[in-house]
């Protein structure tokens, strides 16, 4: 695992330092940032596998953080947070947050959640070779770009990683629960209405083919093929 380099973002020394610990017995490589604007200077000048960003940092926060990184790379991001309103993790997700964890934490949920994202990262590397074309939508796996009608549309990873797999499985109905299981790869700790929030805005952004992504009433969605 030593290739394996994560970038720890928190100004509080003795938090990054508890961090630092356990994700080093695992075997990760480890830098750390003091605030916002050392992790933007590390991060493009390092390659890195996963970050951890705290949300409340001095120069630059947490949020603008992500939102830069977010506009030239998909790398995974958690985000820590003092915080756990609903509020502040749907506008997370809506910048491209791919997990959160609530401080306090415990080691063995920390090192749970870098796990099962350092995995699922893994597995689109190795597993996405295939592009998808279904009517008027196309999507490139291995470029994370989704086209309809030939003209590109911007999502955010986790947005492509739910419509991607609703392409790998159309006309499959899915629950929110099956979906936080299969798209966020683990059992997810927070309120199902997190897919809701990123259905509503992977419709917003097909415009006029919105209807792709088709509510079942009482069960969940699924991706209609036909018009």
């Amino acid at each position: 695992m030593s290739n394996i380099n994560i970038l720890i973002a928190d100004d509080e020394d003795k938090m990054r330092q508890v961090i630092k610990i356990y994700l080093a017995r695992e075997g990760y490589k480890i830098e750390e940032a003091i605030n916002g604007k050392d992790a933007l200077e590390k991060f493009k000048s390092s390659s890195f596998s996963l970050l951890l960003l705290d949300v409340m940092m001095p120069e630059i926060d947490g949020w603008t953080v992500c939102r830069k990184i977010r506009e030239e790379s998909s790398v995974p991001i958690i985000m820590l947070t003092a915080r756990g309103e609903e509020y502040d993790k749907l506008f997370g997700f809506e910048l491209g947050v791919d997990d959160y964890i609530t401080k306090p934490f415990s080691p063995k949920e920390l090192i749970a959640r870098v796990k099962a994202l350092l995995k699922r990262s893994n597995m689109h590397h190795k597993t996405d070779e295939n592009n998808i074309k279904i009517n008027h939508l196309e999507i490139r796996s291995l470029a994370k770009q989704v086209f309809l009608n030939a003209h590109e549309i911007f999502l955010t990873p986790k947005e492509f990683d739910l419509l991607y797999f609703f392409a790998q499985n159309p006309q499959q109905v899915f629950s929110r629960e099956q979906l936080l299981n299969k798209v966020w790869g683990y059992d997810f700790i927070g309120d199902a209405r997190t897919v809701d929030t990123h259905i509503k805005q992977i419709r917003e952004k097909l415009g006029t083919y919105k209807k792709y992504i088709h509510t079942v009433w009482g069960t969940g969605y699924k991706l209609k093929i036909g018009e």
